[in-house]
């Protein structure tokens, strides 16, 4: 507040100017109040200065720290790359695409909880539903990461929306005639992609598209999954079979990497593999399937569950466990068993003895 002897002063005689000179919260203030007025009317508007002084230093009215859609994204792409795993920073690279159509040209200040809402409104008309909850959850760190750096000063508008439910569905796994179709319907190196996936369990976005030729063994027969592309982020080695190994051999070296474009560039998205799957006939097929099928056959050929998740490098144990399921043919093949049995049982002489004698 204002020190006792602040106060009113005039300069340049009865028609001068009449200035304010005080001090609040220890911070001298002089204020220009206007000529050729009365003393009173000098008092009068010196209350309203100081009410905005004091308005100022309590940070009412003071205009918030505000950034563009556009140049948040940037520096949030920037952070991932620099501290996400690649496979991670792509994600956020496509979840910003998506986002754009949205809110680019927008202030962060401007976009509302109605919105975020909007947004995720529109992805499920699309069908995306699963991509709306990954692509808020990208909004809302881009929030966050501009409040921490002081680039923002405002609510997170994404915590008031609530995400999609995100059913529970059946894994999809390729049965052997499956994959033989879809297989028949991919060009290389798409071909050996796949095979890489259902038989050594890459995850083929991250781990499989980042594979370079000093990560292949062809004498001991492994592939090398670097920790920087691993999704617990430890790196293993997983064995290849006689499949894999002939289709890698057959690929040309146009780089360190193996999986290229003809130009030698390596992919950093897999394409065709939608169309492969229509034209072989698949529904319910993504490329996460071909990993689904890797540890569904370990599990089928009675490899215990901590061999499979050292294999997939998967982080935990209940990971796996979803793996530990029947497939179809196995059903049918266990109640056929019982059809067996009881024919076994129906067929001894003891029992078409006591039949008999009924």
């Amino acid at each position: 507040m204002a020190r006792k002897g602040d106060g009113l002063y005039q300069r340049g005689g009865k028609h001068g100017t009449w200035w304010l000179d005080c001090r609040i919260n220890g911070t001298r203030h002089v204020v220009r109040l206007g000529k050729n007025i009365s003393k009173s009317a000098a008092g009068e508007i010196a209350g309203v200065k100081r009410a905005g002084i004091l308005k100022g230093e309590a940070g009412i009215g003071k205009k918030k720290k505000d950034i563009s859609f556009d140049d948040a994204h940037k520096k949030v792409e920037a952070w991932a790359d620099a501290n996400k795993k690649p496979g991670t920073a792509r994600a956020y690279k496509e979840c910003f695409r998506r986002l754009d159509e949205s809110f680019g040209g927008m202030r962060l200040s401007a976009i509302s909880p109605f919105l975020v809402e909007k947004h995720k409104q529109k992805r499920i008309q699309d069908g995306a539903r699963v991509r709306a909850n990954r692509e808020l959850a990208v909004l809302k760190s881009l929030f966050n990461r501009c409040r921490e750096w002081k680039l923002f000063e405002g609510e997170n508008p994404v915590e008031s929306v609530k995400l999609l439910k995100e059913p529970r569905q059946r894994l999809r796994f390729l049965e052997p005639e499956e994959e033989g179709r879809l297989l028949a319907e991919c060009a290389e190196p798409l071909r050996t992609l796949v095979l890489v996936g259902t038989n050594c369990g890459l995850r083929l976005k991250s781990e499989a598209l980042s594979l370079m030729w000093s990560d292949v063994d062809f004498i001991r027969k492994t592939l090398t999954v670097a920790a920087a592309y691993a999704k617990n982020g430890i790196s293993r080695s997983v064995s290849m079979n006689s499949t894999v190994v002939a289709a890698l051999k057959q690929l040309p070296k146009r780089s360190e990497f193996v999986f290229t474009k003809p130009n030698g560039k390596p992919y950093h998205a897999i394409r065709g593999f939608r169309e492969a799957c229509e034209r072989a006939g698949l529904k319910g097929v993504t490329v996460h399937t071909t990993r689904h099928t890797f540890a569904t056959r370990l599990v089928e050929n009675g490899v215990d569950l901590r061999t499979v998740q050292e294999l997939g490098g998967w982080a935990t144990l209940s990971l796996i466990q979803r793996y530990a399921h029947v497939t179809p043919s196995r059903k049918a093949e266990a109640v056929e068993g019982l059809v067996k049995h009881f024919t076994t049982i129906f067929t001894t002489p003891e029992i078409q003895r006591i039949g008999s004698t009924g």
